[in-house]
């Protein structure tokens, strides 16, 4: 067993505008965590999307994440949660 870190968003549906004008910029955050291996998962949830979730293998990665993404800088993300998971398969 092994602990990652969950970083969850809900999205408001008015915002799927400005969250295309910024994906860029939002992917391109992705991928530099990715390249770092410090994100593991990510994607969004539902159609449309009302949210996503990153996994990440420490909490302050998740944390730096969502304080340079500029979905949560622009207001896109509505609310946002950092949980502790305890992932089994590994």
């Amino acid at each position: 067993m092994s602990t990652r870190w969950v970083l969850h968003y809900e999205t408001k549906p008015e915002m799927l505008p400005k969250a295309r004008e910024l994906f860029p910029r939002h992917r391109a955050r992705i991928d530099e965590f990715h390249a770092r291996g410090v994100l593991t998962m990510v994607g969004t949830l539902g159609k449309p999307p009302s949210g996503a979730m990153g996994v990440f293998t420490t909490q302050e990665a998740a944390e730096e994440f969502l304080k340079g993404d500029p979905f949560v800088l622009e207001g896109v993300v509505s609310r946002h949660t950092v949980w502790e998971w305890s992932e089994i398969f590994t």
